[in-house]
C-alpha cells in the first residue's frame, strides 16, 4: 500500500460567493449609513468600524480551511478545523457513490460532520457534492468544488487499482 494520497481538496470557509456577497452587501450598508447620516458624532463613526471589521473578518475568512478532504489507502479521511474530530470513512464498506446537487436552497450553511435524518453532511461551499451510502444504509454527503476528480479517485481506490 502507497501512502501517496490520491485525492486531496480543501474547502475553505469564506470563499462560497453567495456568503462573501452578503458580508460584503452588510459592509456597504455600514459605510452608507456612515455617509448617509448627517452629524458624524461618535456613534456614526462606529458604523465605519463595523465595516471596517466586517471587510476584514471577510478575508480572513477566505484563508481558513474549514475541512480537507483526502482518499488514500481505500480510506477517505476528512479533517476539519482545530477542535473537530478526524473522520475517516472505510470505502469497503461504501455501496454506492453518486453525483448530486448539494441543496435546492440558494444559500447553505458551512457545516461539518452533521447527523440528520440518516445523513452525515460536510459543506463549505459550491453547488455539488458526493453521496456515498455504505451497507448499514447510511448517507454521507460531501460537498465538493472537483466532483468528477472526487468521484474518479473514490473508484479507483475502491477497485483496488
Amino acid at each position: 500500500m502507497t501512502d501517496q494520497a490520491t485525492f486531496t481538496e480543501k474547502q475553505y470557509l469564506g470563499r462560497d460567493y453567495n456568503r462573501i456577497s452578503v458580508r460584503l452587501t452588510m459592509a456597504l450598508f455600514c459605510f452608507g449609513a456612515y455617509y448617509l447620516s448627517s452629524n458624524k458624532e461618535r456613534t456614526a463613526e462606529v458604523l465605519v468600524l463595523v465595516g471596517i471589521g466586517i471587510l476584514i473578518g471577510s478575508v480572513v475568512m477566505l484563508f481558513m480551511v474549514h475541512y480537507r478532504t483526502t482518499v488514500r489507502n481505500k480510506s477517505l479521511i476528512i479533517d476539519g478545523l482545530w477542535t473537530t474530530r478526524l473522520v475517516k470513512i472505510d470505502l469497503n464498506s461504501i455501496v454506492k457513490v453518486e453525483r448530486t446537487k448539494y441543496s435546492s436552497y440558494l444559500i447553505n450553511n458551512p457545516v461539518y460532520n452533521l447527523h440528520t435524518k440518516g445523513k452525515i453532511k460536510f459543506y463549505a461551499g459550491g453547488k455539488e457534492a458526493l453521496t456515498l451510502t455504505d451497507r448499514d444504509g447510511l448517507e454521507y454527503v460531501i460537498g465538493t468544488q472537483c466532483p468528477e476528480e472526487f468521484e474518479l479517485a473514490l473508484e479507483k481506490e475502491m477497485k483496488g487499482d
